[in-house]
């Protein structure tokens, strides 16, 4: 039978110090306290440098990764000489803890990377993208070296990949996959030649981030990451191609018992109104967050709309959850008492191992098992939703 280890990460002692502290609280005091407990995880940072010489796409890139064009409102300044000259910082619209920072051009004759790493102070991120729009130098290898040198990880990302395909694509017996093949292998004998042993180079466009290598780039980055910094990589990525739209919904779902957990932890606790209200409350903000992760939300399906010509209301029309319409204390309740209803004899038995964590509080139980249940199938739908739109606006874009 599955442990309290398998389901979920809080620790007795958490739930423990969380019901001391609302069980002294009035209603609206302890709704809060639950609400800015499961916002704690949010806050962890992650900071990625991105770095290159000039005119190779940095900030086309640095918009690109947080879901924005070069003219829209926050998006790092862009143009055929370099702009950026001295690190600059460029928060994520919907995650304020996730940094891309616009580094200086590397590339100048008097480069040194040892200074360049100091001056950018390359401490602080989690990793560096190195970026070239033609060939790898001498001062790219310089830069992973010591990069490697003071302990962090880097990627080489050969950005600008649209342009050689539209390029190619006016030669006879044109075969996109044989051409990115040969620019791959160029940049891999670029840098094995001025002295990088294994190089592994992502093929990128920032005006077509879902196109070639973006799927490569990201689960290496997950790979290497430490797992506390992987979700916030993977709720930050646009949400642009199949793959990242299932992992999304993978990293919501491993937070499912969480919620879940808490609503238990109420449910133990004799203030009246307080579990159903709580439970309402952390839910509607936990469906939010799904469609915000996806980008369903209102200001990012505008968003979509101008980049695939379709309108709000087609792009809507293909979302069949219940939620679609409005996340409100109604829609909320008619799930709750669906899930309710679809407890199994198998989860009863479940239950009655949790039954010790959450305080011998049957109701605590019923109400981990009847959150959870509601939750996955909430997300289920909504990353189903996401999947269709995704589809219909890579079909405009083709």
């Amino acid at each position: 039978m599955s442990t309290f280890e398998d389901y979920c990460i809080i620790t007795q002692e958490d739930l423990e110090d969380i019901k001391d502290s609302i069980s002294t609280q009035d209603l609206p005091s302890a709704i809060n306290t639950i609400k800015e407990y499961l916002k704690q995880q949010d806050l962890v940072e992650l900071n990625i440098g991105v770095t290159g010489e000039s005119g190779s796409g940095k900030s086309t890139f640095v918009n690109a990764f947080r879901g924005l064009g070069d003219e829209d409102e926050g998006s790092a300044e862009t143009g055929p000489v370099e702009t950026t000259m001295e690190p600059e910082a460029y928060l994520h619209p919907k995650y304020k803890n996730v940094k891309v920072w616009d580094l200086p051009g590397i590339g100048t004759p008097n480069f040194k990377a040892d200074e360049y790493l100091k001056l950018v102070q390359f401490e602080r991120y989690d990793f560096f993208i190195i970026i070239a729009s033609d060939r790898f130098r001498e001062c790219h290898t310089q830069l992973a070296k010591e990069i490697k040198n003071m302990g962090k990880k880097f990627y080489f990302v050969r950005s600008k990949i649209d342009l050689c395909i539209t390029a190619e694509k006016r030669k006879k017996n044109f075969d996109q996959k044989k051409t990115l093949d040969t620019i791959r292998e160029d940049c891999k004998n670029g840098l094995r030649r001025i002295g990088i042993e294994d190089p592994v180079v992502f093929l990128i466009s920032g005006w077509e981030l879902g196109k070639y290598d973006l799927n490569q780039l990201q689960e290496r980055m997950e790979k290497e990451l430490p797992q506390h910094k992987r979700r916030v990589l993977m709720l930050a990525l646009p949400n642009i191609t199949l793959e990242i739209n299932e992992k999304k919904k993978k990293a919501l779902e491993e937070n499912i018992p969480k919620v879940a957990f808490l609503s238990a932890c109420v449910a133990t606790i004799p203030l009246p109104g307080l579990s159903i209200t709580a439970d309402i409350a952390i839910i509607a903000d936990e469906l939010r967050k799904y469609y915000s992760v996806f980008g369903l939300d209102d200001p990012s399906l505008q968003k979509l709309c101008e980049r695939s010509g379709k309108t709000v209301e087609e792009l809507k029309s293909l979302m069949k959850s219940p939620l679609h319409q409005g996340i409100n204390t109604s829609s909320i309740l008619t799930l709750l008492g669906a899930a309710s209803f679809l407890i199994s004899e198998d989860a009863v038995e479940l239950l009655m191992s949790f039954i010790p964590i959450i305080g011998s509080v049957v109701a605590g139980g019923l109400s981990y098992l009847t959150v959870s249940r509601m939750l996955k199938r909430a997300l289920n739908d909504i990353a189903d939703d996401a999947r269709n739109v995704l589809m219909a606006s890579l079909e405009t874009e083709v």
